[in-house]
């Protein structure tokens, strides 16, 4: 199936719901993606690089760290 015969399927069945949680979930949805195709990656200029190492390696010094194992703790506890 091409995608334009999968939006118009997808307006069809989009365009049945009666569930208002439903279409506010899938409105939430449609906007954080649009956000998201705003905020693409872009390359970062060799000053910034240098830059982003200078204040990773401060940090270091300072003792601004992160355990891996509480890294991960961390992550698991999100799900």
């Amino acid at each position: 199936m091409d995608i334009q015969t999968r939006k118009v399927e997808f307006v069809r069945e989009f365009l049945k719901i009666q569930n208002e949680e439903l279409l506010t979930l899938m409105e939430k949805l449609l906007h954080s993606t649009k956000k998201d195709a705003k905020n693409e990656l872009h390359p970062m200029s060799v000053k910034e690089l240098n830059k982003r190492i200078d204040k990773s390696m401060e940090d270091s010094k300072n003792g601004k760290l992160t355990k891996s194992s509480d890294l991960i703790t961390e992550i698991q506890e999100w799900k």
